[in-house]
């Protein structure tokens, strides 16, 4: 068995709390927030895998191998528990199952590659990172997937404006760039520009073209909310498109490399009044 496979479960790097989104918020129904916890965690765990500064790269595949045959039932052991327990939580169901194991996709990149070519290149990325989590919650609640469309946009939106918010985080802890290489080249920069304590004129324009392109995601997303039949997702679901929008308006005025641009606590009352209203009136 692989080191990363046998080793034992770390500590979360972060926990459903510092989180942009709500994490089984009470806004939905109680039970099934076990069932979207026993997602989480094991999402947060297999990043942690994949961002671990003690595995090389193939020691971090084989550790997400491990997991995903954990999900599948085929494998069992210590360090594969939560995945063990997201597959009971789901009663192995398989479309369940294809949630949880599509992450991995974008687990095992993160693992041997550090850098975004282009905006379709991210926006792949965001198709296994980001996209599935969506699908999951609508298909917990029974939602058609009509819904998949708008929810990949704004889930994408959601893992863009992280990245941005994370940008010089990533890159000194990680070594790791999100900004698509060629709107940096265009500019005449170079990855090394994250390591400043600010974003120069031309950092600047890159990151405004990012907002720009996904202000459009957020666009695609905006008609989610009336498209889902089952209220108290239909409320998470815009209160989550106005958690983007405003985390974009914020990203457009402060600066992500001199401090980490966020909501506040004031903010997020404002996200969930106006969410609750456009979820009761969509």
């Amino acid at each position: 068995m692989s080191r990363a496979a046998a080793a034992p479960l770390p500590a979360a790097s972060k926990t459903a709390g510092q989180e942009n989104f709500p994490v089984a918020s009470l806004l939905l129904p109680k039970h099934k927030r076990a069932t979207i916890m026993a997602y989480y965690h094991f999402a947060r765990h297999a990043d942690d895998v994949a961002d671990s500064p003690s595995l090389t790269p193939e020691e971090k595949v084989a550790g997400l191998d491990a997991l995903d045959r954990g999900l599948h039932g085929t494998e069992t052991g210590p360090a594969l528990a939560l995945a063990e327990d997201y597959r009971r939580a789901v009663n192995g169901e398989s479309a369940m199952i294809e949630h949880a194991s599509q992450l991995l996709h974008a687990f095992r990149r993160d693992s041997v590659r550090d850098y975004c070519e282009d905006w379709a290149d991210l926006m792949s990325y965001c198709r296994y990172s980001a996209a599935p989590v969506g699908r999951f919650l609508l298909d917990l609640h029974g939602e058609s997937h009509d819904t998949f469309a708008p929810s990949d946009a704004l889930c994408a939106a959601l893992q863009v404006l992280n990245h941005l918010q994370d940008c010089g985080k990533d890159y000194r802890e990680l070594r790791r760039v999100y900004i698509p290489r060629d709107w940096l080249q265009a500019q005449g920069l170079t990855i090394q520009v994250l390591e400043g304590g600010f974003s120069p004129r031309e950092l600047r324009q890159v990151l405004d073209r990012m907002l720009d392109a996904t202000d459009g995601l957020i666009e695609l997303a905006r008609p989610l909310p009336g498209m889902v039949k089952d209220l108290r997702m239909r409320l998470q679901c815009a209160v989550t498109v106005r958690v983007a929008e405003q985390l974009s308006a914020k990203l457009r005025r402060g600066d992500p490399l001199a401090e980490r641009v966020k909501l506040s606590k004031l903010d997020y009352a404002g996200v969930f009044l106006v969410g609750l209203w456009r979820g009761l009136t969509a």
